[in-house]
């Protein structure tokens, strides 16, 4: 796994200095503690950081083809990259490393920008085409890894991470209203928005060209789920596992040791047993907490040891909020999933150990896995019982006066249900998944700020890809939302900054392209089947899992931030929250918040975490 950076003035105006890139570089070489490179040719220059992997002699970048009209950065995985050079490339090339990279240079001197789509893996990379006088920037299909991008009209500049774009001088940090309303409904900021209105993220599954007629993205894959196909449930059984031990099986080509994240759930567990059966014994790595509710330690350690592996864990304490400012500066822009924490801690045990860890990502938003997948569909047959205008004049307001129960019993709190089942499917999704609703964000954000937003709506987000998923079925659009915006934004972004502050690859069998376009064709039945998400998952499973792992009642990779807040974390918390003040937020509100968490009132943790992590950012910023 590397980072990647550069600079590209198509107009020929300004030249670009090695010490620049150099600067570009340094701020991400935590990404490539190996090796660094940089190329600079009048107003193009690429610059590379390098974590050895696979051909660890060879690999250095920038790299060139044979005549040095085309060169590139690149950093991921290509899984079929010596499958590629047999199709492609048996005759004609000569190749200088046996690394994936340089399949890919001469992949596009074959098949130009259509080469994207013959990749299998995770990747991020930029090619300079000496030829046609362009740069092409480039992002696998689900997003793994983050490409960022600043255009003026006159020049680009990209990176890994934000950071590493303000080196090049000239670009804002003034904030974008609309992502920071954004952040607030979703605890993170969504494509192709950043945090700053001058940077914006390239989408999965696209490309970008810059040239002398400025940029364009253009998509090169999407998931379909219109395409169903009638097969038995044996028959689905046996397609998925044989993908899926694909899928692993292609992810353990390294020269360096390999290893897995081990929680005590059926995703990384299922990973972690396939592995144990192509090269044993893995090394797998777990984090724990001192709250039972929380830890799911102790599972994952009684089933590495069922398998002989090389088992480590950690128990991760309140203090672990002393990383607020590392995680803030490695996350470059608000990002409030507060299992940030964890896997940052997952990430630096398994680099002890490990350079490469195998996790598993993805099997939730595959195969219908959340618990709020079952509560949208139950309610969307509920809303097809109820006329529309009844469900708007009477549950609404009923939904707007029925009291926040959080600490009651379950049967007690109605008040989401009500509120969600008086709008649409997906506008009552949108408010389901947001830590911040519309009513409450009014209350948050400075009213100031409020009407500078001018009506923007948040939920168009989500909206976007509900309109766009291709089918009628629900269920599968909101698979599809989930997969375009928390999948990426949130799960993958959270995984690759952990990660790679520790100087860790982490590569997500579950979301080989292949086997998700398999998925998608199953239907939907088989996904969510009588209120059971990964039905048919957990039945392709059973010869490789025990009974008790596909039974186990999914915790989730949480903290326990309620009591934190309450307890030894409260003074520094309250300091951050309460204390300072700024422009963006409602400190009253704020205040009011505080004191319903601390009575135990009100459980207001997620967004009181969503606030902290927004004020480190802003520190973070101004002092950077």
């Amino acid at each position: 796994m590397c980072g990647i950076c550069g600079i590209f003035d198509p107009a020929g105006g300004s030249f670009v200095q090695k010490s620049t890139l150099k600067a570009m570089a340094d701020t991400i070489s935590h990404r490539g503690p190996d090796d660094e490179g940089f190329d600079a040719c009048g107003a193009v220059g690429l610059a590379h950081r390098r974590l050895s992997i696979i051909d660890l002699e060879g690999g250095h970048q920038p790299l060139s083809n044979e005549d040095g009209s085309i060169w590139i950065v690149f950093n991921g995985e290509i899984y079929n990259f010596e499958e590629l050079n047999r199709q492609f490339l048996s005759s004609g090339h000569t190749f200088r490393t046996r690394s994936d990279t340089e399949t890919i240079v001469h992949l596009y001197e074959e098949l130009g920008e259509a080469c994207f789509a013959e990749l299998r893996g995770m990747f991020r990379l930029a090619i300079w085409d000496a030829r046609k006088k362009r740069v092409v920037l480039a992002r696998d299909r689900v997003g793994k890894k983050p490409l960022f991008y600043s255009w003026d009209g006159r020049r680009l500049v990209f990176g890994s991470e934000i950071k590493a774009l303000f080196p090049a001088g000239g670009i804002s940090k003034t904030m974008d209203l609309q992502a920071m309303s954004d952040y607030f409904s979703y605890q993170y900021v969504p494509a192709p928005k950043t945090i700053y209105r001058s940077v914006r993220k390239l989408r999965p599954a696209h490309y970008l060209i810059a040239d002398a007629s400025g940029i364009r993205e253009v998509p090169y894959w999407d998931l379909q789920f219109d395409r169903t196909r009638e097969l038995s449930e044996g028959e689905w059984c046996e397609a998925l596992l044989a993908e899926f031990r694909a899928a692993v099986k292609s992810r353990l080509v390294s020269d360096v040791p390999l290893g897995a994240f081990l929680s005590g759930g059926v995703d990384s567990s299922s990973v972690v047993a396939v592995m144990n059966s192509l090269q044993p014994p893995v090394t797998t790595c777990s984090i724990g907490f001192s709250e039972d509710e929380y830890d799911e330690a102790r599972d994952a350690k009684q089933f590495a040891t069922a398998l002989e592996a090389n088992h480590f864990e950690r128990i991760v304490q309140p203090r672990a909020l002393e990383l607020v400012p590392k995680l803030a500066w490695h996350y470059d822009e608000p990002f409030g999933d507060s299992s940030a924490i964890p896997t940052y801690h997952v990430s630096q045990l398994a680099r002890q150990h490990v350079t490469v860890a195998l996790s598993g990502d993805g099997g939730d938003e595959n195969f219908a896995g959340y618990r709020r997948y079952k509560f949208a569909m139950y309610e969307d047959e509920v809303r097809k019982r109820i006329p529309a205008s009844l469900r708007s004049a009477v549950l609404g307001p009923l939904g707007e006066l029925y009291p926040k129960l959080g600490w009651a019993p379950r049967v007690f709190r109605a008040k989401n249900t009500l509120q969600s089942l008086a709008r649409p499917l997906i506008d009552g999704y949108f408010h389901t998944v947001s830590v911040c609703p519309p009513a409450l964000k009014r209350s948050l954000i400075n009213a100031d700020v409020w009407s500078s937003l001018d009506g923007y709506d948040s939920a168009d987000v989500v909206r976007e890809f509900f309109d766009r998923a291709g089918t009628e079925d629900p269920l599968s659009r909101i698979q599809y939302v989930d997969i375009k915006t928390y999948l990426v934004d949130d799960i993958l972004t959270k995984v690759d900054r952990a990660s790679m502050a520790n100087s860790l690859e982490v590569r997500c069998p579950l979301l080989d392209h292949k086997l998700m376009e398999l998925v998608a064709q199953a239907p939907s039945s088989l996904k969510l089947h009588n209120g059971v998400g990964k039905f048919i998952f957990k039945k392709a499973l059973e010869p490789v899992l025990p009974a008790e792992v596909l039974a186990r009642k999914k915790k989730g990779f949480s903290i326990p931030l309620a009591e934190w807040f309450r307890g030894e974390l409260k003074e520094f918390a309250h300091a951050a929250i309460v204390q300072r003040q700024d422009d963006a937020l409602n400190g009253v509100f704020l205040q009011r918040c505080w004191n319903q968490h601390q009575r135990g009132q009100r459980d207001w943790s997620a967004l009181l975490w969503c606030v902290l992590m927004f004020r480190s950012w802003q520190e973070m910023s101004e002092t950077t």
